[in-house]
């Protein structure tokens, strides 16, 4: 897999100090860790990292990691990027035993066009990926999951998917992938969802409110006569 190939060195201190440095050299700090590797510091180029991700597998590439003349099978992790440029500033590469399974998120794939949208619905895609646990070299690129046959007020659960042997699915069988739903339906619940709002915020007013009026009662009339500095006036 040399496509996938990748160059890594040690790396010497930690620290927001030592991070800053390495980005400015075109380098960004890594950890590589795994079952029976403790976690060691590494440092990768970014640039190489992004285009090994931009294949379909994504964060699933697996990646041949080379330190110190030794190669490794490795999964990314974690991808920490600059919130505003998108730039890689941390990766945690995980090593892999290719005869033992591995648990990774796997982006999950409408495929069709639902017959319920013929009829005034709308296809609502809650769950966006799936955990699967696989070998690694079995990690699918997506889960395509077939909506031609779903109607109005029905669902597609985690359940109701069969995947290809080898492939077991971690997430709730509970959860629904894909559903069709009326637009006033969804008008209809995201009504629901503001009035319980508003009456949390009415019934969260009601003690201050009460409160007040308490207040109120407690405190002393002003007298409406004024007092007569001259006294009594003789006649």
């Amino acid at each position: 897999m040399a496509e996938n190939a990748l160059s890594a060195e040690s790396r010497e201190g930690t620290g927001k100090g030592v991070a800053r440095k390495l980005r400015q050299k075109g380098q960004i700090p890594a950890v590589i860790y795994g079952r029976k590797r403790a976690a060691q510091s590494i440092i990768v180029n970014p640039d190489a990292l992004r285009k090994l991700l931009r294949g379909e597998a994504g964060l699933n590439t697996l990646i041949d990691l080379t330190l110190a003349g030794a190669t490794s099978t490795v999964l990314v992790k974690g991808l920490e990027r600059d919130p505003v440029r998108g730039t890689y500033l941390h990766a945690d590469f995980y090593e892999v035993d290719l005869t033992q399974k591995v648990t990774v998120s796997v982006p999950v794939h409408l495929v069709g066009k639902a017959a319920g949208i013929e009829m005034g619905g709308i296809l609502d895609h809650p769950l966006r990926e799936l955990s699967i646990e696989c070998l690694p070299r079995e990690i699918p690129k997506s889960i395509d999951v077939d909506v031609t046959s779903l109607n109005v007020n029905e669902s597609i659960h985690v359940s109701d998917l069969k995947l290809a042997a080898g492939l077991t699915i971690k997430t709730d069988g509970s959860l629904a992938v894909a559903s069709v739903v009326l637009p006033q339906a969804e008008e209809a619940a995201a009504a629901e969802t503001t009035e319980v709002a508003a009456e949390g915020e009415a019934a969260a007013a009601a003690p201050a409110a009460d409160a007040a009026k308490g207040d109120a009662k407690a405190a002393p009339a002003k007298a409406d006569a004024k007092p007569d500095k001259g006294g009594d006036k003789k006649k």
